[in-house]
């Protein structure tokens, strides 16, 4: 049994840039390139480390669990501009929202990535929504 597992962006299907930048728990985090950020962790612990983090991971155990899409909101508002990734349970129709809340990319397992191939990741239209036309000046 493997661990394997795909990256999928706005481009589609990609390699791992990060494969081999070891990701810490948050309690186990000190001070490195990348974290592991549980759902219900306050994104504001994160704050005096922003510059060194390249990577933060939000673990998705159930996709009806929307507390990740949330946290990479949070991040983004606290001012992180790294790299943020969902990784988990995400569903193609969730891809659009993932984007929008500030992540960069999924993570999710080869048995996932068998079940929805890159073309159906790509149909995903990622045109701003409607609430961009509401507000614009």
């Amino acid at each position: 049994m493997t661990d394997a597992t795909q990256i999928i962006t706005r481009e589609g299907f990609a390699a791992d840039r990060f494969g081999d930048i070891e990701i810490p728990s948050l309690e186990e985090y000190n001070g490195g390139a990348a974290v592991l950020l549980p759902v219900d962790a306050d994104p504001a612990a994160l704050v005096p480390h922003f510059d060194a983090l390249a990577l933060v991971v939000i673990p998705f155990a159930s996709s009806a669990d929307g507390r990740g899409f949330s946290l990479a909101a949070a991040l983004r508002t606290l001012g992180y501009e790294g790299h943020i990734r969902a990784k988990g349970h995400i569903l193609v129709d969730q891809f659009r929202a993932a984007l929008r809340s500030g992540f960069d990319d999924v993570e999710i397992s080869a048995a996932q990535a068998a079940r929805n191939p890159e073309a159906q990741w790509l149909a995903v239209p990622l045109t701003k929504g409607y609430q961009s036309r509401l507000f614009a000046a």
